[in-house]
């Protein structure tokens, strides 16, 4: 099975490339499409996404001069339903990258039972350096610009790095004035995440968050980790980090380090999620809070702590940062933020990995009670969108936890079977048209 998936890319013309982001993910999921012996047609799909789209778009700044951006789409697979993914603003933003979150979006989907298939986009740019009022025009064109390759019933965007709800806000406003005036107020669902004036669901802000603390609510106390008294540590401290902080604390964890682009600190008596919030929200980063020591990289990573948390980009978790790591679970609140060759060597040491399609998937189940609550012209109370969250995320962890007995795996081979599974049964009933 080793050489397995290098057969599949061959077979695709891909000149194989192990540090590649995409590949990484695609030999996951053709290692467990292997396992579940899924026929090779079916795997050979699954190996390149459907749909890959590129843009370029004159945005004018605010000193009246024109800049010209870089805009992606890619539509993974759509077997369970509509494309559903993030838009992503931020200077890293590739097609490889998109490519690589579209295929987690689609097991994530799988994986929790939802019923939409996987996409991915962005524009490359720093999102900081621009103005409100540039970053409304650079929203507006990009939409414009994508066209009919989104809408309500094809593929919905949702919040990502360098996103929020204001920027859903306007694309979706942008989409509804290109919509003929018999579909207008059916177009408020072609993106999630939006303002709760807006046709946004209550508990969307926090649903990542969220969702990964119902999973370490099913999953610690089986690796022996009391949640209400646990200490852990996070990288990043924006949208994801930051709610997880807030929900763990009401649940009596300690907060002992936390490290962003602006620094690392440490405080062994834990530190007020609220507080530090809204420090970041002030100063941007969590570097001088008050009551917190500043702390070296290494330091930080070596801090010993139950659970540690990364929660911001991809694949900052290596070998030499996995050879630091002094805890008893990672748990991935970012999308694949531990590398191959970091996950072998947190193996190696015992250190159980909770996976990134299950734990951050509680933002695209909250997306998709949006969705639901648009078509139907419902709004949802934040104690329903919790209880069918929970509901949702326990039965993903079941999953997870039943395949990985099945097939004496690790969690995160146990994940994208169980999301695997379910794709190939719907491809058997379904077939390949025409």
């Amino acid at each position: 099975m080793a050489d397995h998936p290098v057969s599949v890319f061959n077979e695709l013309g891909f000149r194989y490339d192990p540090a590649d982001l995409f590949q990484q993910v695609i030999t996951l999921v053709l290692r467990a499409a292997d396992m579940l012996e899924l026929p090779r047609h079916l795997q050979l799909i699954l190996a390149q996404p459907k749909n890959e789209l590129m843009v370029h778009f004159p945005v004018k700044m605010d000193n009246g001069d024109y800049r010209l951006f870089k805009g992606y789409r890619v539509q993974h697979n759509n077997i369970l339903g509509p494309y559903k993914g993030g838009m992503r603003f931020h200077p890293s933003v590739s097609l490889d990258h998109v490519k690589a979150l579209a295929v987690l979006m689609t097991m994530k989907a799988s994986l929790v039972r939802l019923p939409y298939g996987g996409a991915k986009g962005g524009v490359q740019v720093d999102p900081k350096a621009l103005s409100r009022d540039e970053m409304m025009r650079l929203t507006r064109r990009f939409t414009s610009a994508l066209g009919e390759n989104i809408g309500p019933d094809h593929d919905i965007p949702a919040p990502d790095v360098g996103t929020n709800s204001d920027i859903m806000g306007w694309m979706a406003d942008t989409y509804i004035n290109f919509t003929p005036q018999s579909r207008r107020w059916t177009g408020q669902a072609v993106v999630t995440g939006k303002p709760l004036e807006f046709g946004g669901s209550h508990g969307r802000e926090k649903a990542t968050g969220q969702g990964l603390v119902f999973v370490l609510d099913e999953l610690l106390p089986e690796l022996g980790v009391d949640i209400r008294e646990m200490s852990y540590s996070l990288i990043g401290y924006g949208n994801v980090a930051s709610w997880t902080a807030r929900l763990l604390d009401e649940r009596g964890a300690k907060l002992k380090a936390v490290m962003d682009h602006s620094g690392a600190i440490h405080c062994d008596k834990g530190m007020d999620a609220v507080a530090l919030a809204a420090h970041v929200a002030h100063h941007g980063g969590v570097a001088d809070f008050p009551g917190a020591e500043a702390l070296e990289e290494e330091q930080f990573y070596s801090l010993p702590v139950d659970v540690f948390i990364p929660a911001a980009l991809e694949q900052m978790i290596d070998e030499p940062k996995a050879s630091l790591i002094n805890a008893r679970v990672v748990a991935e609140g970012a999308n694949a933020p531990t590398t191959p060759q970091g996950e072998r060597r947190l193996v190696e040491r015992g250190v159980k990995i909770l996976p990134a399609v299950l734990c951050n998937s509680g933002g695209v189940t909250v997306s998709y009670f949006e969705w639901q609550q648009n078509r139907l012209a419902e709004t949802w109370d934040a104690e329903k969108v919790d209880a069918a969250l929970r509901k949702h995320i326990f039965a993903a962890a079941q999953r997870t936890k039943l395949m990985a007995h099945r097939f004496d795996c690790d969690l995160r081979t146990a994940a994208y079977l169980a999301a695997l599974e379910n794709v190939g049964k719907v491809y058997r009933v379904r077939g390949i048209f025409p």
